[in-house]
Formats: structure tokens, sequence, C-alpha cells
């Protein structure tokens, strides 16, 4: 994990946002970052500590709605979380800016939205971090920050998309092993919240868990869920548009597996929804897979059958993960796919 990537305890000059304290790990430090600080504060403004708690958690409901589970996000790499590695844990004068993604030096890293690269050296240009770095704006007071980079994989400047593959983990600077150094700032660069719960709330598990899609979603990931449902005999408009019309569809899908009808694709649903496919399969499916591989690189024909072409890229995408390389795409690859 990082021995140092702390956060300081003082002002900072990053950008013409900033000049305030970073927050520590706390809920109101966490809706702030969201854009909800004023709600939480004008609830609990002359309240007692119940009436203050009572207060943050309305406001925390209302975080589902500012941050929607909409696709726009993926998760930047796979692997696990070291202990002592998470947000807020003490780093000498200050707290760990970010969460540690442990996995071996190489291991892909992917943007965790679309955006610009405007930071890519050592620290990212941030004080207390160590290694190489990239830090990609996405807009709207937006960044992320991925360090202890073993390689870069874009260049400064470079406009990249949710998925793309960015950088390699590595070891770089003062840490104890490989792994990713994941930071979020919001409202301005050197602003850090909680990347596990800001994730969360935009439907991505840090942790390497399945995606959740809310209706209204677009992109690529309601392409796959498109795919998967007309291999299922639904019929729908591949348009990447999660409207009512396969809204409905999902929700008659979950009745039938006696899943919860809220048209939520998430953990309970993928798992049924997806196929364990390998080579010689053809059909919507095997688009479906197709399509997740073309999110994360892959720049492959999405004719729905299942060549050596495919084989391929299925088992490139498997090793740069650390995943079992077998060629065969079941559940633990789709999971990593479409999380």
């Amino acid at each position: 994990m990082c021995r140092s990537c702390a956060a300081p305890t003082g002002p900072n000059d990053l950008s013409a946002g900033a000049g305030r304290p970073l927050p520590g790990l706390s809920r109101r430090g966490l809706l702030a970052g969201l854009g909800l600080g004023a709600l939480t504060v004008g609830l609990s403004a002359g309240t007692s500590v119940a009436g203050e708690a009572e207060a943050e958690a309305e406001a925390e409901a209302a975080v589902a709605v500012a941050a929607a589970r909409n696709g726009a996000w993926a998760g930047p790499a796979q692997g696990r979380f070291p202990a002592g590695g998470h947000y807020g844990a003490p780093r000498g004068g200050g707290s760990h800016a970010g969460q540690d993604v442990s996995n071996s030096t190489g291991t892909a890293v992917y943007a965790a939205a679309a955006g610009t690269v405007v930071r890519r050296s050592w620290g990212g240009g941030l004080p207390g971090r160590t290694g190489n770095g990239l830090v990609i704006s996405h807009g709207g007071g937006q960044y992320t920050y991925y360090g202890h980079l073993s390689a870069y994989r874009v260049a400064l400047n470079a406009t990249v998309t949710a998925g793309q593959r960015i950088a390699d983990m590595g070891a770089t600077g003062n840490v104890t092993g490989p792994h990713l150094h994941f930071e979020t700032h919001t409202g301005a660069l050197g602003t850090t919240v909680n990347p596990v719960s800001f994730l969360a709330a935009r439907g991505v598990d840090l942790a390497g868990g399945w995606s959740r899609i809310d209706p209204g979603a677009s992109g690529t990931t309601v392409v796959v869920i498109q795919h998967l449902m007309n291999q299922r005999g639904y019929g729908l408009v591949v348009d990447g548009g999660y409207g009512s019309v396969s809204a409905d569809a999902v929700k008659r899908f979950q009745r039938s597996k006696g899943l919860a009808a809220d048209g939520q694709v998430g953990p309970a649903t993928w798992p049924v929804l997806v196929y364990t496919l390998r080579q010689g399969g053809s059909g919507s499916h095997v688009r479906a897979l197709q399509t997740a591989l073309n999110k994360r690189g892959a720049g492959l024909v999405v004719d729905g059958g299942f060549g050596a072409v495919t084989t391929s890229a299925v088992r490139a995408y498997q090793s740069v993960n650390r995943l079992v390389v077998d060629g065969e795409a079941g559940p633990v690859t789709w999971r990593a796919l479409t999380g």
C-alpha cells in the first residue's frame, strides 16, 4: 500500500477553486463534494445531534438522485483492498487521500469516466503523492487521480473514454508493493472525497463487484444489456438508451426469475442475465460480450460470432486484469467487464 499519498491538512492552490482545507473522512465531506453540503447544513442548523444525523441521512438519500447510476462511470482496476489502504487512514501529518487497489505490476488501469488528461507526471502534480501519476478532468469540477503507475498509456491532454486503458499498475514511489492509488476530487482539484462511496453512488463497486445500472441510463453498458435481453427473446432496439421499453423488459425478466422487479441491472440481475460463452458460440449474447470488450479497447467487429479473434480478445483482457486466462467468458470475466 502507499507509505505516503497523504492529503495535506492545510490550504492548497491546485486550482482556481482551491484555497480551503481538504475534508476528512465524513459524511458531510462526502455530501459537500457531491454538491449537497448546503442541503445538509441548511437542514441541520439549530438542531440537536439526533436532528443533524436525521438531516444528513435525508441528504445522503438524495445522493442517489444527484449521482445517477447511469453507466457513465467504470471501475479503474481489478484487485483487492489492502489493509490500511482505505480513504482517511493516517499518513504522517495527514490522511490517506484515496483508496488502494492491489494487484500485480502491469495490471491494466482504466479511466473511471470520460474526460481529459490534465496531469501526467511524478505525483500527478499533487502535494504529498509519490510515483507516476495521472489526473483526469471529467468536467463539472470532478477529477480522478491514478498513482504509483508503472507505465502511461495515454498522453497529456488526451481525451479518454470511460473504461479506456490509460496506464499500468505499478510500485513507483514510496510504497510497500504494487497497487493503484485511486482518488476522486469534486468541487476542485485537491478536494478529495471517499472514492468507494463516490463510485458506489454512480453504480460502480470499486472492490470489483457487479455494477448497478438504473433506468434512464445510456451508453455502452446499456447496449450490452439490450443484446443480452435480445438473446432471451425480448426483441429490443439496440440503441444504448435505457428507456421505458428496455426497463419494462428488464422488469419482466426479473419477475420471471423471482427477483425484485425494479429495473435496476445490478448484483442480483447480472449473474442470471449473462451467459458463459466460449469459442464457437454465436448470437446476441456474443454481441454483448464483444461490445463489453470494446469498451475496454478490444476493437472487435460486433458480429455475434465467437471466433478466434474474440477468443484472443477475451484471453488478452483476462491476462491484463490477472483473471484466469482460459478464453471463456464466465461470470468472473463478465463482472470485471461490466464493472
